[in-house]
């Protein structure tokens, strides 16, 4: 018997949303791990606020919003907020009732520099990497390090000398798009800078590659599961990887000695030794003129360290092509630095949730 449409719609609807979201859906294993992180969290939360006033939106539900936007691919804030008005999966991770209404997009912006000042970014992060290490997945001796450059939110057209005067003679309104015919300059970072994002960097990846506007996102994975324990973002210049490598394996607890694998960039005297100091063994990939010597490479250990890195590539691949950091959409090293940490946690949870017993 073929069915007829019901053109009067319900008035009423008798399905709550815990009831909608499938029980084998991802988000249903994320969830209780984001509710777990962010309690920790409520100490920070309740400092960020004053204790009269009007009520705020809860940090927690605005956290929530932007792990959906980092796991979703979602490409702005606005764009996000439509999603979250008619999505029903999106409300329930949120926490939002069915007809509580959304936030304006610029909510976010708001609240960007209490996040900032209160580095909740690093709090995240450090509860779900907790969480990992109670989980046991986490390795204790062996590491991998890398960094890896990420375009800055700029244009090359605002990438001027750091005493120019502001021209006037341009193509658009306001000096938008002036004209400029820079061929032929010598560019540096010592004498030009981006007015657009100053704390940006003119780089490039290899020889014969285009220089752009970047910074340099740093992270520290361990070799059992590839999951990050420390992330990092820094300018980027010549020293940035080994720099920052260095400063993320001191932060590493314990005191027994542990192992770092790393690409031929890292192969350099000055890091071998530091590592060395730091009771790490560096396990980087030779080249000609090698700093290390067959005490370290004679080792199996050392192969393994040089197969299980290549793990930290595809943690690089997901921030960028998942997390939407190939191309920033935040200016100035602290915001960008407070998204590179928490698409981190954000990777972290999906992969602790493939993780999970059961799961396929």
């Amino acid at each position: 018997m073929r069915g007829s449409q019901e053109p009067q719609d319900a008035c009423f609807s008798y399905v709550s949303l815990e009831d909608r979201v499938p029980s084998d859906h991802p988000l249903r294993s994320i969830r209780p791990m984001v509710d777990e992180a962010l309690s920790e969290l409520s100490d920070t939360f309740e400092a960020m606020y004053a204790q009269t006033g009007r009520p705020s939106i809860p940090p927690e539900q605005q956290l929530r919003a932007l792990l959906i936007q980092i796991l979703y691919s979602i490409r702005s804030e606005r764009l996000l907020m439509q999603e979250l008005n008619y999505n029903l999966l999106f409300r329930w991770f949120v926490g939002l009732k069915i007809d509580d209404p959304v936030w304006h997009p610029t909510t976010f912006t708001k609240n960007r520099d209490r996040l900032l000042r209160h580095e909740v970014a690093d709090g995240f992060f450090a509860a779900i990497r907790k969480q990992a290490a109670a989980k046991r997945l986490l390795s204790r001796d062996h590491f991998t390090v890398d960094g890896s450059l990420v375009e800055a939110c700029a244009s090359l057209k605002s990438f001027r000398p750091k005493d120019e005067v502001d021209d006037e003679d341009d193509d658009g309104p306001g000096g938008r798009n002036p004209r400029l015919d820079f061929h032929g300059d010598r560019r540096r970072n010592s004498t030009h800078q981006s007015r657009t994002d100053p704390d940006a960097r003119l780089a490039r990846k290899g020889k014969g590659k285009e220089a752009r506007l970047c910074y340099t996102g740093h992270l520290l994975t361990e070799n059992r599961h590839g999951l990050i324990v420390d992330a990092e973002l820094t300018p980027a210049t010549g020293t940035a990887e080994r720099e920052a490598a260095l400063r993320m394996l001191s932060r590493l607890p314990g005191l027994a000695r542990k192992t770092v694998g790393a690409d031929k960039g890292y192969d350099t005297a000055d890091f071998v030794e530091c590592a060395r100091a730091l009771e790490v063994t560096p396990h980087v990939a030779c080249r000609d003129g090698t700093r290390l010597d067959r005490r370290t490479h004679r080792h199996e250990g050392y192969a393994v360290s040089q197969r299980r890195r290549k793990m930290i590539e595809e943690r690089f691949g997901w921030m960028k092509d998942i997390g939407l950091l190939r191309k920033l959409r935040h200016r100035g090293l602290a915001k960008v630095g407070w998204i590179w940490k928490f698409t981190a946690a954000a990777c972290n949870l999906v992969l602790m949730r493939n993780l999970e017993p059961g799961v396929t």
